[in-house]
């Protein structure tokens, strides 16, 4: 089933940040789209929720040296 959550990260300062960020959370298996707003530092995520969870992806969001914000 497709999942839509948006995630609130600290630490993206410039376009670099926002591509880190889409790719690796796009390369996670399930994860349909990714879209991040620098402005705001929300990450809009549709993902298949048999393939991958919240959990992986603000892990892999935090392994990139972001905060995800609870």
């Amino acid at each position: 089933m497709t999942n839509q959550v948006t995630i609130q990260v600290q630490g993206m300062t410039c376009g670099g940040c926002v591509k880190s960020v889409e790719n690796s959370v796009s390369a996670l298996s399930g994860v349909e789209k990714v879209n991040v707003q620098l402005e705001t530092g929300k990450v809009n995520i549709e993902f298949n929720d048999s393939k991958t969870d919240i959990k992986q992806i603000t892990d892999t969001i935090e392994g990139k040296g972001y905060t995800v914000v609870a």
